[in-house]
């Protein structure tokens, strides 16, 4: 039987194959009852490749597994590497992963950023659920900050580099997009590295298009220690719940932990001189105080996460914002040297700051 349902699934993509090849572009599905397609920008990924790449999902192929499922590692015969998504039988029986899945394959279907992870496909049917992305060979930031070697790897610059890639995104996906997206689950765990260590956000199966008619009030969502205050009593998600975020993702990869003393605390930082940049910076890595340059983008990049994660949603930095303070010059010299830096110092910059007219202003 599981014979006859490969042969009749490669019978189908055959003829799918035809149809992309003669539109690669085009987004393509068969529909009855369940979305089922597999493509790339050159239509060469079937589906039989990937299930003799993974020998029928196979554990010897998994290199992680979720709530959701598993995580498998394929390499295709044209010697493409993917990683693929997939539900389990019973996970795939539950209407909130089923539901996940498919606002993922819509998300990532409309959206196209250098730093968005790319899917190259997808099977949406009963029996098998799949996602085909791109592989990212580094695996999460969470994973690499946590692992001791790999966090050395990561540097200042290469650290600072990766909050750019992300704030691009989420600038991407709440100014260029119409309607605005809202992510509503951007963690460490959700920003994928490269073999170049650029990162990538990954995983939009949380993710919302905003209705401008709408108060998009919504149940919430979102990993622990990184929702947006607001969203306890509000429940209405906007872009700023995702400005929260980023912030929270910006302050470890500096700090590289969590930080969750810090974010715990924010309002009470203007009362608390005492709390030096220095001691918060990642000890692993050589201290930058010696580089002008890397200690000045360090000072912007926390006095921005700071600003991000200011309690009152409307104060907080736009991510359009963000990237032109990350895109323009890194600032002033230091008045000192980096040891003389405290937070509360950052929480005044001469950026993303708040007027009466409550509109974000930058300040020379």
């Amino acid at each position: 039987m599981v014979v006859g349902f490969s042969t009749i699934w490669w019978l189908i993509f055959s003829c799918l194959d035809c149809i992309i090849k003669s539109s690669p572009q085009e987004y393509k599905a068969l529909k009855n009852g369940d979305l089922f397609s597999i493509w790339n920008y050159d239509g060469r990924i079937a589906f039989q490749d990937i299930i003799d790449a993974t020998d029928n999902f196979d554990i010897r192929y998994c290199i992680g597994t979720g709530g959701y499922g598993s995580v498998y590692k394929a390499q295709l015969p044209s010697g493409k590497v993917v990683a693929i998504k997939k539900l389990h039988g019973s996970e795939s029986e539950e209407p909130a992963l089923d539901e996940c899945f498919r606002n993922e394959v819509k998300m990532l279907t409309e959206i196209r950023h250098k730093n968005i992870v790319k899917l190259h496909g997808f099977c949406l049917h009963r029996r098998s659920m799949f996602l085909v992305y791109e592989y990212m060979e580094r695996g999460s930031l969470f994973y690499a900050l946590r692992t001791d070697s790999l966090a050395v790897e990561l540097g200042w610059r290469k650290r600072v580099k990766i909050i750019q890639g992300v704030a691009y995104a989420l600038a991407y996906m709440h100014h260029d997009c119409n309607p605005p997206i809202v992510h509503r689950d951007i963690s460490s765990n959700n920003i994928l590295l490269n073999s170049s260590l650029d990162g990538f956000i990954s995983d939009f199966g949380a993710a919302r298009i905003l209705d401008p008619g709408s108060s998009n009030r919504t149940l919430v969502a979102g990993t622990c220690g990184y929702i947006a205050p607001e969203l306890a009593y509000t429940m209405a998600v906007n872009e700023k719940c995702d400005v929260f975020s980023f912030g929270v993702v910006v302050l470890e990869t500096i700090m590289g932990r969590h930080p969750e003393e810090i974010v715990s605390t924010i309002t009470l930082l203007r009362d608390c001189p005492s709390l030096m940049l220095k001691d918060v910076l990642d000890s692993r890595l050589s201290y930058p105080n010696n580089n002008q340059e890397v200690a000045q983008s360090l000072v912007l990049v926390v006095s921005i996460a700071l600003a991000c994660l200011r309690f009152h949603p409307n104060s907080r930095p736009t991510m359009e914002q963000v990237c032109g303070q990350l895109l323009g010059p890194v600032g002033s010299p230091l008045p000192g040297t980096l040891h003389l830096v405290s937070l509360r110092d950052l929480m005044n910059p001469g950026i993303c700051t708040v007027d009466n007219s409550r509109e974000i202003n930058v300040l020379p």
